[in-house]
C-alpha cells in the first residue's frame, strides 16, 4: 500500500482555473492604442501633395481651384481642378506651408476676390487650432508609450513572475510535461546500463514510498548529475525513472534558460520550480546543464556570464528551498561535469553523480536485443557477432543501426532484416554509404589493393593484434579501402605489447605501398595520425617510456584552456619526448618492414585477390595466406554468366554482394 505524503485534494475533482487573459488583451489594446494615436497625429494623407505658396497662388488666379479650400494657421488645404502637368501617380488634392505671419495683412481680401472672378465655386473654410488641444495630445502620447514600456516589459519580466502573454512570456519556463499517463517508458526499455539502473532504483523508491526513508531519519539526494558521452541513455534513464515511479516529468534544456533579456533565466527557473512543487511528487530534468552551470568567474563563461551566472544562482537557491516532504528529485545530464560549478556539484545539491558509460559487448547485445524485437528479423542474425563488431558505439549508434537495417531491407523489398543488412548498417552509421559507383584509376585501384592487403597481412600474423574480420577496397566515405578487426572484448587496458601490434598493423599499408608500387601515398594519411597519436600516449600519458620513467607530461585540460600553451616539462625534456616517440615509431616500422619483405609472395596474392574480388572475409584470407586460393566467381564473371535458351530471359541469378568496406583500419579508439 502506497504512503503518499504530504496529502493535496484531488485535483481531478476539481474544475480547471480559468486563465487570466485579461492582463494579455489589455497589453494589446493599449498598444493599438498608441499606434493609431501616433500615426493620427503625425501622419498625413498618402493622398496629397505638398506645392509652395507661388504655386497656390497661381492656381488661385487661374480658376484651377475647386472643391472646399481649408485655411490654417500654419497651411492650406485644397484640390486642383486642372491635371495638365501632373504625373498619373500624382494626386489632385494639395497643402501649401503658409503660417500667419508670412501673410499680408489684406490676405483675406485678395483670396475671395481671386475666387470670385475665377472659381465662385470653391467654398473657403477657416480652422484655428488650439495650442492646449496639441500638448494634450502630445502629453497622451508620452503617458501612452509610458505605461506600454511599464505594462509590457517592466512589470512582466522585472517582477520575475512571468505573467501570460506577449512579452510577459519571457519569462515563464519553457519546459514539457509528460504526466504519469503518459510516462510509458520504464527499466525495461534501459539496457547496457545496470549499475546505473541499480543506483537510480533508490529515487523510485523513495517516489513511491517517501514514509520509509523518514522511518530512519535518512534524506534522499536532492539532484543527481547523470554524466556520461552523447548517446548513452542519459535522457532515457531519466524518463525511465519517471515512468517507474508514476510520477510527472518535467523535461527542459539548459539553453531554454538563456534569452536576451536580462533576469529572464532567473524568471524561468523560478516558475519551472514553482510548478513543480505544485505538481510533487514529480522529478526535474535539466537537459545540457553545463549551457547554465559552468564554473563562475575565470573566463568560462565569455561575454554573457552575468545571465548565465544570474540562472545558475537561481537554480542553487532553489534548490536549497528544497524540504524533505517535498517529493522533488531534481536530475541533470551533461557529458561535460569536468567545468560545472562546484557550488552545484555539493553535497546538498547534485550530490550524486552516476556516470552513465559506453556499454560493453554484453550491454550492446542487450541494446541490440531491445530495438530487433521491434522488426522482422531472420533467425540466423547473429546478435553476439553484431555486438562484438560495435566497440565504442553507443546505445543511440545501435538504435540507428538498426533502424538503418530495417530501412535497407525495405528497400531491397525483403520479408525481415537479415545480417548483411545488420553489417551494412553498421559500416554506414561509423563511416558512410559505400561508394560503389564511383570511377577508381586502375593504379589508384593497385595502390589501394596493396595498401589494406598490407594491413590485413599484418594484423593476422602479429601476436597480440585484434582479430581480422574483412577487408575491402570498396570505397566508402573519404576513404578509398578500409580493414576491420573484431575484437574479442572490449578492451578498458592497453598494454605495451597490445599497443606495439597496433603500431604495426597501422604502419603495414604504407609499407606494403613503399615495397610494391615503388612509391608512397597520401592514403596512409590517417594510418600516421593514429601512430602518432598512440606514441604520444605512451611517452607522455602511460609511462611507457624507459628514458622518461613513470611520469605523465600532458598537460591538463582544463588548465590548457586557461594557460595556452602551458607546460610541466623543461625544452630538454621536450626533446627527450619527441626522439622517444620517434624511436618507438621506427622500432614498429622496422620490424613491420622486415615482416612484409618476408612474406611478399603472400602479401602480392592478398593483393591481386583483393584487386579481383574487391572484399575479403577473414576465411578468404585465410586460405590465400595457406596458399589455397580462391575459387569462387567474381561479380563480373557472373554478370558474363550467358542466359539459359529455351525459357523466358530472367535476370542473372543473384551474386553474393561483398559485404562493404570500413573506411580505414579500425583499431580501437583510447581513453
Amino acid at each position: 500500500m502506497s504512503n503518499q505524503t504530504p496529502e493535496k485534494p484531488d485535483r481531478g475533482s476539481m474544475p480547471p482555473p480559468m486563465p487570466n487573459r485579461f492582463r494579455s488583451y489589455l497589453g494589446w489594446i493599449v498598444l493599438i492604442a498608441v499606434v493609431l494615436i501616433v500615426l493620427g497625429y503625425f501622419g498625413k494623407p498618402g493622398d496629397r501633395r505638398t506645392i509652395d505658396v507661388t504655386a497656390f497662388w497661381q492656381y488661385v488666379e487661374n480658376g484651377n481651384l475647386t472643391g472646399e479650400l481649408r485655411v490654417r494657421d500654419n497651411e492650406i488645404d485644397g484640390q486642383n481642378r486642372d491635371r495638365t502637368g501632373m504625373t498619373a501617380k500624382e494626386s489632385d488634392k494639395f497643402t501649401v506651408s503658409y503660417p500667419v505671419a508670412n501673410r499680408d495683412k489684406d490676405f483675406d481680401t485678395r483670396l475671395r476676390g481671386a475666387l470670385r472672378a475665377s472659381s465662385p465655386d470653391v467654398k473657403v473654410f477657416y480652422e484655428q487650432s488650439s495650442w492646449i488641444g496639441d500638448v494634450l495630445i502630445q502629453t497622451l502620447i508620452f503617458v501612452g508609450l509610458l505605461m506600454l514600456a511599464w505594462f509590457l516589459l517592466f512589470r512582466r519580466i522585472g517582477a520575475g513572475g512571468g505573467g501570460g502573454g506577449f512579452l510577459g512570456n519571457f519569462g515563464r519556463s519553457r519546459h514539457r510535461m509528460a504526466t504519469k499517463e503518459l510516462s510509458k517508458i520504464t527499466f525495461a526499455d534501459v539496457a547496457g546500463i545496470q549499475e546505473a539502473k541499480d543506483e537510480v532504483g533508490e529515487i523510485v523508491e523513495f517516489l513511491k514510498n517517501p514514509k520509509k526513508f523518514q522511518r530512519l531519519g535518512g534524506r534522499i539526494p536532492r539532484g543527481v548529475l547523470l554524466c556520461g558521452e552523447p548517446g548513452c541513455g542519459k535522457t532515457l534513464l531519466a524518463k525511465a525513472i519517471a515512468g517507474e515511479a508514476e510520477v510527472p516529468f518535467f523535461s527542459i534544456s539548459g539553453s531554454d534558460f538563456v534569452e536576451m533579456f536580462v533576469g529572464v533565466g532567473a524568471s524561468r527557473v523560478r516558475d519551472l520550480f514553482k510548478q513543480a512543487k505544485e505538481s510533487s511528487p514529480c522529478i526535474i530534468f535539466l537537459d545540457e546543464i553545463d549551457a547554465v552551470g559552468r564554473r563562475r568567474g575565470m573566463g568560462f563563461n565569455g561575454g554573457g556570464h552575468d545571465e548565465r551566472e544570474q540562472t545558475l544562482n537561481a537554480i542553487l537557491v532553489e534548490m536549497d528551498g528544497f524540504d524533505s516532504s517535498d517529493q522533488i528529485i531534481v536530475i541533470a545530464a551533461t557529458n561535460r561535469s569536468d567545468i560545472l560549478d562546484p557550488a552545484l556539484t555539493r553535497p546538498g545539491r547534485f550530490d550524486r553523480q552516476i556516470d552513465v558509460p559506453l556499454p560493453d559487448v554484453e550491454g550492446r547485445m542487450q541494446i541490440l536485443k531491445i530495438y530487433l524485437e521491434k522488426i522482422k528479423v531472420s533467425p540466423d542474425v547473429d546478435v553476439t557477432r553484431l555486438a562484438r563488431g560495435t566497440p565504442m558505439f553507443s546505445g543511440a549508434d545501435l538504435a540507428a543501426l538498426v533502424n538503418e537495417a530495417a530501412i535497407a531491407a525495405t528497400m531491397g523489398n525483403k520479408e525481415y532484416v537479415e545480417m548483411p543488412d545488420l553489417e551494412e548498417a553498421r559500416d554506414k552509421v561509423r563511416w558512410g554509404r559505400a561508394r560503389k559507383s564511383r570511377v577508381v584509376d586502375e593504379q589508384e585501384k593497385t595502390t589501394t589493393a596493396y595498401h589494406e592487403a598490407g594491413h590485413a597481412l599484418v594484423q593476422v600474423m602479429t601476436k597480440g593484434a585484434d582479430p581480422l574480420h574483412k577487408v575491402s577496397i570498396i570505397p566508402r566515405g573519404q576513404m578509398g579501402g578500409a580493414t576491420f578487426s573484431l575484437p574479442e572484448k572490449d578492451r578498458y587496458l592497453y598494454t605495451r605489447g597490445y599497443c606495439l601490434a597496433m603500431l604495426r598493423v597501422a604502419l603495414g599499408g604504407r609499407l606494403a605501398e613503399k615495397i610494391f608500387c615503388d612509391d608512397i601515398s597520401s592514403g596512409a594519411s590517417s594510418d600516421i595520425a593514429h601512430v602518432t597519436e598512440i606514441a604520444r600516449r605512451m611517452v607522455m600519458d602511460w609511462g611507457m617510456s624507459d628514458k622518461l620513467g613513470t611520469l605523465r607530461y600532458s598537460a591538463d585540460e582544463r588548465r590548457m584552456m586557461m594557460d595556452v600553451g602551458a607546460k610541466d616539462y623543461s625544452d630538454r625534456t621536450a626533446e627527450i619526448i619527441d626522439q622517444e616517440m620517434k624511436d618507438i615509431v621506427d622500432q614498429a616500422y622496422r620490424e613491420t618492414e622486415q615482416m612484409l619483405i618476408e612474406h611478399r609472395d603472400k602479401l602480392r596474392a592478398l593483393a591481386e585477390a583483393l584487386m579481383k574480388y574487391e572484399t575479403l572475409s577473414v576465411e578468404d584470407v585465410n586460405r590465400i595466406l595457406d596458399g589455397r586460393g580462391l575459387d569462387r566467381p567474381t561479380v563480373g564473371d557472373l554478370l558474363d554468366q550467358p542466359r539459359p535458351t529455351g525459357k523466358p530471359a530472367t535476370d542473372p541469378p543473384k551474386e553474393e554482394k561483398p559485404e562493404p568496406p570500413d573506411d580505414e583500419i579500425k583499431l580501437p579508439e583510447l581513453d
